[in-house]
């Protein structure tokens, strides 16, 4: 009875969504003709995709919403199909098998059965030209369009799904007197992390649609919803994760609600309208900085809630992944988040940056986004969820709305060169196809820190730490040996304490395992839930070992 109650579940209701077809009567289909200059410049008329000396891919798109989706699919082409490979390899990785390969289509078709009907025309237009440079390698998962429509409602399910384990996003704002020059600055870092492989191919994207503002968003190959974006009349959005319930269906992607905000919104009320409209399927902070408002706000989004924060006698406004507006700040999922995760922690840490660095300027915006360590300075251990660089970011991103400024970071992370575009160059007429769009002498240098043996080290670590999972899943092959270089690596971090003691607790080596969990106790650990787990297990090794 239960496999026929879960057929008739996926079935029931899912017909209208795979027969529906995007709207491309009255748009332009001509199929672009991509011209290769290089392996790092492609052309197709005005629009360009280039390869900056950074590693940086700055793509230039214009016209109606079918008309940008091949453009850009045609553009990206090579790129789209190793962004999917990169994507999906991990699915097959995870579902290996045929049958079950079966189900996972049924299931995401039933779970997004109602997602063409929250997602704008216009956008599902877009997706289903970007759609036709997909592979079909993976039409098991979904046809070409609806695999599109698909990938971009991912981000959202991905932070509902891992409950605890949010994408731990920090982001801030500053104005008046508590800025350089008295004007609006925003930074944010974008700790999206989908594997290595995902964020080697980092995309700035310079849109210029037929309706609405031009804009700009750092992205990756066959996303078209916006992440970090500023349009030409110096409004910018950022997302936030916050504390969801897991939905049971798809709604409107927080990333085509900010797209949306970008395009035709210019000022705060206007993001605040468009953000009213759309009914979303997990709970998100969208920060909103104005060049005409000269100010920033939080836009709090909920499946069942909505909320406002502005800085009330402030000219700051920081934001980690917890809300702050009337209307969400005590939900009790909210609360769960503040006392559980690693988000007030940040948030501290923020008020602390912000407290040393009375006046922000774009180099102490990244100074910010690029600091390392625990509040009043503590050694966290590389790669601590606590810190506000975490040192797997996508992206890092700074803003000046009322210049039309951006720094975008190439990699590693977000310490590599933060890279300078000014948006009124980029959509002015005397824009030079051939060459990068960027304005090098306003350039951040890179981080010194890549230059040290810690940085080194760190990769290292990261390299040994999966090899440690590995032995964990396994319950075998750890040694000595490599306990202790794996520790050297990464000496201030709980984690290389943690999992050899877990190793041992498993295995039932339980003098062993005691003096390894002792000493993670000693080091910034990064949730509540982590630290109760370690003190469960200790109070079963003292009894087993008395």
């Amino acid at each position: 009875m239960t496999i026929i109650a879960l057929l008739l579940l996926v079935s029931c209701g899912t017909s209208k969504s795979l027969r529906h077809q995007p709207q491309t009567e009255g748009y332009d289909p001509s199929v672009p003709k991509v011209q290769r200059h290089s392996e790092n410049y492609f052309s197709s008329g005005k629009n360009t995709l280039l390869k900056n000396s950074q590693g940086l891919w700055e793509l230039y798109v214009a016209g109606d919403p079918l008309q940008i989706g091949l453009v850009t699919g045609a553009l990206e082409d090579s790129l789209l199909k190793k962004q999917e490979r990169v994507f999906f390899s991990k699915v097959k990785e995870l579902v290996p098998s045929k049958s079950k390969q079966k189900w996972l289509r049924k299931l995401l078709t039933w779970y997004n059965r109602k997602l063409y009907l929250n997602v704008p025309e216009e956008y599902k237009t877009e997706i289903y030209g970007l759609s036709q440079y997909s592979s079909h390698d993976y039409d098991f998962i979904a046809p070409p369009y609806l695999r599109g429509l698909y990938l971009h409602g991912a981000h959202d399910i991905g932070h509902a799904m891992q409950d605890l384990a949010l994408v731990g996003c920090s982001s801030f704002a500053a104005w008046g007197d508590k800025s350089e020059d008295g004007g609006l600055i925003l930074g944010r870092n974008f700790d999206f992390y989908a594997g290595d492989d995902f964020a080697k191919d980092k995309v700035v994207a310079f849109v210029k649609p037929d309706k609405g503002n031009p804009f700009m968003m750092v992205t990756w190959p066959g996303m078209m919803g916006a992440v970090s974006g500023m349009n030409n009349a110096g409004l910018t959005v950022t997302i936030n994760a916050g504390k969801s319930k897991i939905p049971l269906v798809a709604k409107t992607p927080i990333s085509i609600l900010t797209r949306e905000i970008l395009q035709y919104a210019t000022t705060i009320d206007e993001a605040v309208a468009i953000a009213k409209k759309r009914e979303v399927f997990v709970s998100e902070s969208i920060m909103v900085g104005s060049a005409k408002d000269q100010k920033a706000a939080l836009i709090e989004v909920a499946p069942d809630n909505f909320g406002v924060y502005e800085v009330p006698n402030s000219n700051q406004l920081l934001c980690s992944n917890h809300f702050q507006s009337d209307a969400l700040k005590d939900d009790k999922r909210n609360l769960y988040q503040i006392e559980n995760s690693h988000s007030q922690y940040r948030y501290d840490k923020l008020i602390e940056e912000f407290e040393e660095h009375p006046k922000i300027n774009p180099e102490i915006a990244a100074k910010i986004l690029r600091d390392r360590e625990g509040l009043d300075e503590k050694a966290i251990g590389y790669g601590n969820e606590k810190a506000l660089n975490q040192l797997l970011a996508h992206h890092g991103v700074i803003f000046k709305p009322e210049e039309k400024l951006v720094w975008v970071s190439a990699n590693p992370y977000q310490m590599g060169e933060f890279v300078c575009y000014d948006l009124n160059k980029v959509f002015g007429a005397d824009r030079a196809a051939g060459s990068s769009m960027a304005q090098t002498d306003r350039d951040i240098p890179a981080d010194p820190f890549l230059q040290t043996q810690a940085y080194k080290n760190y990769e290292q670590f990261r390299i040994e730490d999966r090899k440690m999972d590995q032995m964990l899943q396994n319950k075998t092959g750890m040694t000595a040996d490599f306990v202790k270089n794996y520790q050297s690596l990464n000496p201030d971090f709980w984690i290389v304490y943690f999992k050899p003691g877990k190793f041992h607790f498993e295995n039932k080596d339980y003098a062993a395992a005691k003096p390894e969990l002792e000493q993670a106790l000693t080091k910034e650990i990064t949730t509540l839930p982590a630290k109760k787990e370690m003190e469960k297990m200790l109070r079963k090794i003292n009894k087993k070992l008395r």
